[in-house]
């Protein structure tokens, strides 16, 4: 089935990124989702082939980087890819994923498998990740590109620590999420928040997997873990 004729509801529940992109154009995913994407487009008097376009970029990407030998690249390339794939990737799914969480927490706060607290949690290691990420730019990376990895052993060893400190933050996600696991009653915007969720979680730990186990090893194998 084309994408255009899906409901609002499976594209947000199967696509990763879908429900910034419907946000962004107002459409109603939550308490319109049984509407397909043409009926929604249609009745906000939007063009829909834009919308269509994005989600397939989102779902390109994924097949994409299922694709791509990262360790057949050299280290400028692979900086460069860790950029655009990973920090940029989570500079736009954080917010949506909190923006998501406050919502679900307002709407269903009184359940008690509400994953209460999870928006806070989420807005605080989003400003923990955003520090991390400014080291790794400013400091880390350019030393790497210009071919300075000899001193790099002490910064590296910091980020492996950092990366540790994501690791707990991302089992704390588990435990407010019953694993990431919605309710069968749960609504279309807890779904897409999960959705979401997995979605940064498995780009997450394929980040750190990237620069520890591929760029680090080749950089600084001997950094102290």
């Amino acid at each position: 089935m084309e994408l255009i004729d899906q409901s609002l509801g499976q594209l947000a529940r199967r696509i990763a990124g879908a429900t910034r992109l419907f946000d962004a154009h107002q459409l109603d995913f939550c308490c319109g989702g049984n509407q397909t994407l043409r009926a929604a487009a249609t009745a906000a008097g939007i063009d829909a082939a834009p919308i269509v376009a994005g989600l397939q970029v989102l779902q390109s990407q994924a097949v994409a980087d299922d694709a791509q030998d990262v360790d057949a690249l050299d280290a400028p390339t692979l900086v460069d890819h860790i950029l655009t794939r990973y920090h940029a990737v989570h500079r736009e799914q954080l917010p949506e994923l909190i923006r998501l969480a406050r919502k679900v927490e307002s709407v269903h706060g009184e359940r008690a498998d509400c994953p209460r607290g999870l928006a806070d949690h989420l807005a605080e290691w989003a400003q923990e990740l955003e520090s991390h990420m400014r080291k790794e730019e400013d400091v880390l990376f350019p030393m790497i590109v210009r071919g300075a990895g000899d001193l790099a052993g002490a910064p590296i060893t910091v980020m492996r620590m950092e990366h540790d400190e994501h690791g707990v933050s991302l089992r704390r996600v588990a435990e407010l999420t019953n694993d990431i696991t919605p309710p069968p009653a749960a609504c279309t915007t807890w779904r897409a928040l999960y959705t979401g969720l997995r979605g940064f979680r498995d780009d997450l730990m394929q980040h750190i997997h990237t620069e520890n186990n591929i760029l680090f090893e080749r950089i600084a194998p001997a950094a102290v873990r």
